[in-house]
């Protein structure tokens, strides 16, 4: 009896504090605590304004000391300089405009033509044995490699561009879905065919939220590839009936050797890929982490 009677308050005691954890769970935040101003500033505004800062000192102290000539390696200021007479222009903001333009429209385009593949690829697998290895091949191949041919078939039009944009995003974007297709536990499958999620529904309702870590990362290189190739793309295809984009603009100013437009116009073409990342797929990103509950695991 004696040890009976040490055994059942040890049980209740048990007993309790699982309930209290359970009531500690039920009782927790809802979201993540808001971040504070000073701690964003200082984590992640400071660093890349300090390593901004340091490569233009590094620059300046290149040019101080001469380590090319100034025609071809001019200061900080000098580009600076290039900026402003593009503004003075008018046209800084057409020629970005411009490409991102194109840009934007060619992604659209690679993201429904990508996005469709991957999901026929995913659920026909003898297509996707036959066709996987070319995406990847396609994926690994410069962009610029196409450029010749797409000029060949199309001449020096706006489909040149957007068929070498096309060759060069939707690949990556293909693979991501199928990387983020694979890594569906089945038990999401069985669940929404029990529940009625059939057909593009269950595409809908089903696959594409359960895959859609990978799919992400799959836009975002699929984005990445884009812009890189049609900057390949303006830089080789360029005629004045297509418009004047960073691409030709970096052409042009490489022609007449002005470095300091060249340097510029590649500042402007950085400015807008981290802009886009920055402002379309970083938000995307930590809403996708913080819908899993996984928006502590990253800063």
């Amino acid at each position: 009896m004696a040890a009976g009677e040490t055994v059942a308050p040890r049980k209740v005691n048990e007993t309790a504090a699982v309930e209290a954890g359970l009531d500690a769970l039920d009782s927790a935040p809802a979201g993540p605590a808001r971040t504070p101003v000073r701690q964003i500033l200082r984590e992640r505004v400071l660093p890349p304004v300090a390593a901004a800062v340091l490569v233009l000192l590094a620059w300046q102290v290149a040019y101080e000391a001469e380590v090319k000539p100034h025609y071809l390696l001019p200061s900080p200021a000098d580009v600076w300089r290039a900026l402003s007479d593009q503004w003075y222009e008018g046209t800084l903001f057409s020629t970005v405009w411009t490409s991102m333009q194109r840009g934007a429209l060619g992604f659209a385009a690679s993201v429904v033509i990508g996005t469709a593949l991957g999901l026929l690829l995913g659920a026909v697998r003898w297509l996707r044995t036959g066709i996987g290895p070319v995406l990847s091949g396609l994926q690994s191949l410069p962009s610029v490699a196409w450029v010749p041919a797409a000029v060949v078939w199309f001449g020096l039009t706006d489909a040149t561009i957007y068929a070498v944009v096309l060759l060069g995003a939707v690949p990556s974007i293909t693979n991501g879905l199928l990387a983020g297709v694979d890594q569906v536990p089945p038990l999401y499958l069985r669940a929404g065919r029990v529940l009625g999620a059939t057909g593009p529904a269950r595409v809908r309702h089903v696959l594409l939220p359960a895959a859609l870590p990978g799919y992400l990362a799959g836009l975002k290189q699929g984005w990445a590839f884009s812009w890189r190739s049609l900057m390949a793309a303006e830089l080789i295809a360029s005629s004045p009936e297509l418009g004047l984009g960073l691409g030709q603009l970096l052409e042009n100013a490489r022609t007449y050797q002005d470095m300091a437009l060249v340097l510029a116009t590649i500042g402007e073409i950085l400015v807008v890929g981290i802009a886009v990342d920055l402002l379309l797929f970083a938000p995307l990103e930590r809403r996708v982490l913080r819908s899993r509950g996984l928006a502590g695991t990253r800063s």
